[in-house]
């Protein structure tokens, strides 16, 4: 057992940080820069690369003498997004609030305190923004959906999910210093609407607002992306489809789930 923490196994927390080391290198990796970069031996290494090869997690290049991700990597991915896709009657009402504000729309679903990105709704004139595509999740502090989630934690959550995985600069224009994030986030509670502009891409800008379910809890959240200039002209088209999308979408919600306990 890892004495980083009760439950934790050491092998399976290596295994992780090499398909992590592999995942972020643009190419293939050999065994001793794995070693290196993540502080292991050799043979520990080359135990876990074989161990993660045998499973289809990883490939061995051998004219390259290095690693690659593997097509189980693959699998996982498509069954992520088979787990978090949106119901119909939600990927419906994001197609209506991609129309109704001409950009890119989205619903992102709340799941184990992430708000990651379950559906997009598109178009060659409104492409979405990337990275936001399905299964995306990452720094919260700085997308529209991320501050709604932020927003509704308690206040002890959400400060320990941002101490764990802090506020840093995506864009020059990100807010990163906690304490004007939180007024942000005061803001948020109060308007039931999140903005961020320039934030996570310059010259682009996100509004979401929030979705709950039958009982009311905060269950994700209708978004859309558009170019800041834009945003500022039509400001208030585009919260109007946002503010009705999340509307459309609780329902939808609610009877998405009905639909699921009558069947």
């Amino acid at each position: 057992m890892s004495g980083k923490g009760a439950g934790l196994l050491q092998s399976v927390e290596r295994a992780m940080r090499v398909l992590d080391h592999l995942a972020a290198s643009p190419d293939p990796v050999p065994a001793r820069d794995v070693a290196r970069s993540l502080g292991l031996t050799l043979p520990t290494t080359y135990h876990l690369l074989t161990t993660l090869v045998t499973g289809g997690y990883l490939v061995h290049l051998e004219e390259q003498r290095a690693y690659a991700l593997g097509h189980r990597v693959d699998d996982l991915a498509r069954g992520l997004h088979r787990q978090i896709a949106a119901p119909p009657e939600v990927q419906r009402v994001a197609a209506v609030v991609h129309r109704e504000a001409q950009a890119a729309a989205y619903y992102a679903t709340l799941r184990d305190a992430e708000m990651v990105v379950a559906h997009v709704a598109e178009c060659p004139v409104h492409p979405r923004i990337h990275p936001l595509a399905v299964g995306f999740h990452r720094v919260p502090h700085a997308t529209a959906f991320g501050k709604l989630m932020l927003a509704k934690l308690p206040d002890a959550d959400r400060e320990a999910l941002l101490d764990h995985a802090g506020t840093p600069p995506v864009t020059p224009g990100t807010v990163t210093d906690r304490s004007l994030l939180r007024r942000q986030l005061r803001q948020v509670r109060g308007t039931g609407l999140a903005v961020e502009v320039d934030e996570f891409q310059a010259g682009l800008s996100c509004m979401a607002a929030p979705v709950s379910d039958a009982a009311g809890r905060f269950v994700g959240a209708v978004a859309i992306s558009m170019p800041t200039a834009r945003l500022r002209n039509d400001r208030w088209t585009a919260e109007r489809a946002v503010r009705l999308g999340a509307v459309r979408a609780t329902r939808a919600v609610a009877l998405s789930i009905a639909a699921r306990a009558g069947g």
